[in-house]
C-alpha cells in the first residue's frame, strides 16, 4: 500500500482507513467474484509512506505538494496507521519514512483501487 498522508489527516481517519483495508474485498473466491478481504485470504501489507500521491500538476510542468503533510506531522501518523492496521488483524511491513526507496511489485489482476478516507 502506498500512503500518502495529507494536509488535516487526522488519526480518526488513519483508523478509519485502516480498518477499511483490512476489510475491503478486493481478493477473488472460486466464483472469481471480490469477495475476499485481506483478512480473509489471511494476507499481510507492505505499507510505504508515499507523499508524492499529493502532487498537484495544474500548474506548470513541475508537481508541487502543498496538500502533503510536514514530514514532522505525517511521520506519527504513519507509524499509527500501520498500528491500526495491525490492531486489525493485519501483519504489517514497514517502508522507511522519507527514504528513498526501491520496491518492486506484482500486480496480480487488473485492479488497483484508490482508497480517500
Amino acid at each position: 500500500m502506498l500512503l500518502g498522508i495529507a494536509v488535516g489527516d487526522d488519526e480518526k481517519r488513519a483508523e478509519a482507513l485502516a480498518g477499511k483495508l483490512a476489510r475491503l474485498r478486493v481478493f477473488e473466491d472460486a466464483g472469481s467474484r471480490f469477495d475476499r478481504s485481506l483478512l480473509d485470504v489471511g494476507g499481510e501489507a507492505l505499507v510505504v509512506s508515499q507523499f508524492t500521491l499529493l502532487a498537484d500538476t495544474r500548474k506548470g510542468n513541475r508537481p508541487s505538494f502543498p496538500g502533503a503533510a510536514p514530514p514532522e506531522l505525517a511521520e506519527p501518523l504513519y507509524e499509527f496507521f500501520c498500528e491500526a492496521l495491525e490492531a486489525a488483524g493485519v501483519r504489517v511491513g514497514r517502508g522507511v519514512f522519507g527514504a528513498r526507496m526501491q520496491v518492486s511489485l506484482v500486480n496480480d489482476g487488473p485492479v488497483t483501487i484508490m482508497l480517500d478516507g
